[in-house]
């Protein structure tokens, strides 16, 4: 009895400072409201002082179509206690443009590994020291030089494409009332679009064939900072780290500790695994490419880039931020591409008339056996960018219902003609301003070649009228997935 009286008043006194620091200063800091935030409506009522419900919103997986309804009465609404989430369209320019006063937030500087990337650095003139850097490496000018590879990858995906391919059925496809046998589901596009872009992003950026298309899956080899070697899964390490960060990144003080407390439950702990192996994927690709760069070959990929400048003067950079910039090139320049390309096959197959408008466009330019489309033959089509533009949606923003009408559905035709022209500055799925992704041009490519080439050559259905596809939100919206019915097109018929 005298023992756990002794320890009463420090539970006490435990129980006091929590309360303290975990409620009563943040309630004190959201009345004194030193920064003027109490102006805006609460996500909840206890927003103003904890994060806690954007955390809960975040475990629910679709945070972003939760705010957008909210949105819908509110354009700025407190999502924490230092954070605001935008609404409205007019606020892209502020918080984006060139010579704005925001700052990449801080939450980058604690998720960042030893050294920060293009992406995820803060400090804005080590920013730009890197996009000069890697400016040359992603010019425009480069896709000439590129194309090819990308040529080759829609090849390959082709190649099992049309072996998958069953019988065209009997009803009309137009009229979008396809409902295939389960076992004519052969093909899981969402998967195979993401074989593409790894595999496409690995030879231009490393010049690397990974040969996820050829093998039919991501199986690849990873090795430890020891030197041993071992084969995992790339997309199970792919995702789970960003999911693992929108769970518990809600309060910066506490995620250095709480990342590593959580590692006691499994299922964080899975994640922390997936993570290391990810880390151990592109360690491999970084080594690898090194020891082809150290034997004297001279590539034509981002890597080269990265070790010198177009006249051979070496950049000099610290091995760990070269391995940094290979790993958000294969991350963001992947996983975004290959969500973007799956996005607009759904809306196709779900829009009918949509489908047949493009594939006119397209038949009209593109010859009858035209295997893969050649890009300067099809770069310019408005329809065609179009539909890729009204798929790559950031979500919130592209549901402001005063600059985007009836912004549920899916109408390529508002990126056409003048009204297209002045939506072009609210278009953000690459970001904007100095931030703006510097390899949007590559993703265009890809996407251009693969859709335009997809769409003219097969006829796909979903697995039944009215089939969804899922999704969870992470970083991005990471796609489940999308088991399609796949058949060549009859051109003759066409004719």
């Amino acid at each position: 009895m005298l023992s756990v009286l002794a320890v009463a008043p420090y539970a006490i006194g435990l129980l006091a400072f929590a309360f303290i620091f975990f409620i009563g200063y943040p309630y004190v800091e959201y009345l004194r409201d030193p920064k003027g935030l109490r102006k805006y409506p609460n996500l909840h009522p206890i927003s103003g002082f904890s994060a806690i419900p954007f955390m809960l919103m975040a475990l629910r997986g679709f945070r972003s179509r939760e705010l957008a309804e909210l949105h819908k009465k509110h354009p700025v609404i407190r999502t924490g206690p230092n954070m605001l989430s935008y609404g409205d369209v007019r606020a892209i320019k502020d918080i984006y443009g060139h010579n704005t006063k925001c700052t990449k937030d801080s939450s980058y500087l604690i998720t960042s590994g030893s050294h920060f990337n293009l992406a995820d650095v803060v400090d804005k003139p080590d920013h730009a020291r890197k996009r000069k850097v890697l400016s040359s490496a992603y010019a425009l000018k480069n896709l000439e030089s590129w194309e090819y590879k990308v040529t080759d990858k829609v090849q390959r995906m082709f190649k099992h494409f049309d072996e998958v391919c069953t019988m065209a059925p009997k009803e009309d496809v137009a009229s979008g009332r396809v409902a295939p046998d389960q076992k004519d589901l052969t093909l899981d596009l969402r998967a195979w679009n993401n074989f593409f872009t790894l595999d496409a992003i690995a030879d231009i950026g490393l010049s690397e064939k990974l040969g996820f298309l050829d093998q039919g899956n991501d199986m690849c080899t990873a090795e430890r900072k020891d030197g041993s070697i071992y084969t995992t899964s790339l997309r199970n390490a792919l995702y789970p780290t960003a999911r693992k960060q929108s769970y518990i990144l809600w309060n910066y003080d506490w995620y250095p500790a709480l990342n590593k407390m959580v590692n006691v439950i499994p299922y964080f702990n899975e994640m922390q695994k997936a993570g290391d192996n990810w880390e151990n994927i592109m360690w491999r690709r970084g080594n690898e490419r090194l020891r082809r760069y150290e034997a004297g070959e001279k590539l034509d990929d981002f890597f080269q880039a990265l070790m010198e400048d177009k006249n051979g003067i070496p950049n000099n950079l610290e091995w760990g931020e070269v391995v940094a910039e290979c790993n958000i090139m294969m991350n963001a320049g992947s996983v975004t591409t290959a969500v973007a390309i799956t996005n607009v096959m759904y809306q196709l197959l779900r829009n009918p008339r949509t489908l047949a408008k493009l594939r006119e466009e397209l038949d009209n330019v593109l010859d009858e056996d035209e295997y893969v489309a050649d890009y300067d033959t099809i770069k310019h089509l408005p329809y065609l960018r179009a539909c890729l533009d009204e798929s790559m949606s950031a979500y919130v923003a592209h549901r402001d219902e005063g600059v985007f009408p009836n912004a549920d559905q899916y109408i390529p035709e508002r990126w056409l003609g003048e009204e297209g022209k002045s939506l072009q500055p609210y278009l953000i799925a690459f970001s904007a301003g100095a931030r703006s992704c510097i390899g949007r041009n590559i993703s265009y490519l890809e996407q251009t070649k693969a859709v335009a080439s997809m769409v003219h050559r097969y006829e796909f259905a979903l697995a039944y009228p009215g089939w969804e596809l899922k999704r969870e939100e992470t970083m991005n919206l990471i796609l489940k997935d999308m088991p399609v019915k796949i058949w060549r097109r009859n051109m003759e018929k066409i004719e």
